[in-house]
């Protein structure tokens, strides 16, 4: 097996294929982030039956094409099914008479379900009045798809409703991985040049496959992403009609979220926007939360359901701010610019990103992960007499301890100096004062290569972490 990393999922797909019942899985994740490589390889291709569903097909042809999976699986002679009621009556027929265990893996299953085609009722037959009571079906779907496999499956309100036994949602790799990934193909880049290719492309196995050994990660993105044929220079208009039917209003909110800074309440998305307050917004946020596009954070003290959303999906917000509006079609329309003041802008953001998705790295290294704990940010906003602040990161810990994390990247050992050891002071005096805490408050220093060892580097900051404790196994 090929598969590197994919540690907890390789276990969960263990569990499945050898319980003692029948098995109906649901594995989903943003385009291109390795879904069908590890069902696949996890199998090594070895199924009883496979198919998958055709992008932009009608219902006819959807139909044919499943025909002509099953006569390649059980080398059958059927003429195209009249409708799925009648394909999935054949597939239970051919799969009583297989002997052994029936591993059946169903790909991009949402592109099946054309228009008034009844695919679901089918799918609702074939489990329900056959599979679910043999133990030795295993059915694997898959699909990039999410708001589909959230809404026809796991939410399902009719015959399917409960009838998942397992869902696996596959998240971009991690640093840990992504650095695994990259010595697999001998690439030879340092941890800070890794986080360089990660802020511009995130953890997605595919982008990374095509990042070129002997290039630095400056010359990788901007071969991917900014020369005429590269890669990633139109990736985005695929992502969202890949991932969602009717999906302009999803790319709408993601486009109002990146001109209101990259995160913004939900109100507030919608009064930019020229949004309805009705349940359709909420809706499009939660599958563009569940597909790993946005992530939503509360603020320290307040209400869980009063979300602060962000883009989370780092080539999402990397195309938005350089790729879109890119003149030249050469990498040296990167390279030019590398030193530049909005590419300081842009390592600062998302280093911040990367660290708030590698919370339990940072917990790891502060000796805490055993201990019940609540990440969060904070801000509050100045007045005339007063500063205003802000906390990228919080971890409220069960020991009666909170850790404000102050997030910097830079290219060498960052220096603490005077007035920036007054501004961490104030961040913590203005946070005690603000939200009456009676627990211990320590400031966390979270920086690329450490702090300039000075007077001022442990005046005020109790922990130090860097970013080598963001590449640590979970």
């Amino acid at each position: 097996m090929k598969v590197l990393g994919r540690i907890t999922e390789i276990e969960k797909l263990k569990q499945i294929t050898g319980s003692n019942k029948a098995e109906f899985v649901a594995v989903y994740g943003r385009r291109r982030v390795g879904k069908t490589f590890l069902i696949r390889e996890f199998f090594n291709n070895e199924f009883c039956f496979y198919a998958t569903g055709l992008a932009n097909a009608n219902t006819k042809k959807q139909i044919t094409s499943f025909t002509i999976f099953m006569n390649q699986s059980f080398g059958s002679d059927y003429t195209t099914f009249n409708n799925w009621l009648e394909a999935f009556t054949a597939l239970i027929k051919e799969l009583k008479n297989h002997k052994g265990k029936k591993i059946i893996f169903i790909d991009e299953l949402p592109w099946f379900d054309t228009k008034k085609s009844d695919f679901v009722t089918g799918l609702e037959f074939f489990w329900n009045s056959w599979a679910s009571a043999h133990a030795d079906v295993k059915l694997i779907v898959c699909g990039s798809a999410a708001s589909w496999i959230i809404n026809k499956l796991i939410k399902n309100k009719g015959g399917l409703h409960n009838r998942l036994t397992a869902r696996i949602k596959l998240e971009p790799f991690t640093l840990y991985e992504t650095e695994l990934f990259l010595q697999s193909k001998d690439i030879a880049l340092d941890r800070y040049q890794i986080i360089q290719l990660y802020m511009a492309m995130g953890g997605i196995p595919y982008y990374l496959e095509n990042v070129q050994k002997g290039l630095s990660a400056a010359q990788n993105i901007g071969q991917l992403c900014f020369d005429k044929n590269g890669l990633l220079k139109t990736e985005f208009t695929f992502i969202f009609s890949s991932l969602f039917s009717n999906a302009g209003k999803h790319e709408v909110i993601i486009r109002k979220l990146f001109e209101l800074g990259g995160s913004a309440k939900r109100e507030d998305i919608i009064a930019s926007a020229k949004l309805s307050t009705g349940g359709d917004i909420s809706t499009k946020l939660k599958e563009l939360e569940e597909s790993g596009f946005i992530t939503g954070y509360t603020s320290y003290g307040t209400n869980a359901s009063k979300k602060t959303y962000c883009i989370s999906d780092f080539y999402t917000l990397f195309y938005l701010r350089f790729i879109e509006h890119s003149t030249a079609n050469t990498q040296n329309d990167w390279l030019n610019k590398i030193d530049s003041p909005a590419i300081r802008v842009w390592s600062g953001i998302g280093f911040e990103q990367v660290c708030l998705q590698h919370t339990a790295q940072i917990k790891k290294a502060l000796q805490i992960g055993g201990i019940s704990s609540h990440t969060s940010t904070w801000q509050i906003k100045g007045t005339a007499k007063t500063k205003g602040a802000q906390i990228d990161l919080i971890i409220d810990r069960g020991d009666r301890v909170i850790n404000l994390c102050e997030i910097k990247f830079s290219v060498n050992a960052f220096a603490i100096n005077k007035s920036y050891d007054a501004n961490l002071r104030n961040k913590i005096n203005t946070f005690k004062e603000t939200t009456k805490t009676t627990k211990s408050v320590f400031l966390t220093m979270i920086t690329t290569f450490g702090l300039v060892n000075n007077e001022y580097s442990r005046s005020a900051v109790q922990n130090e972490i860097t970013m080598d404790d963001l590449f640590e196994k979970v």
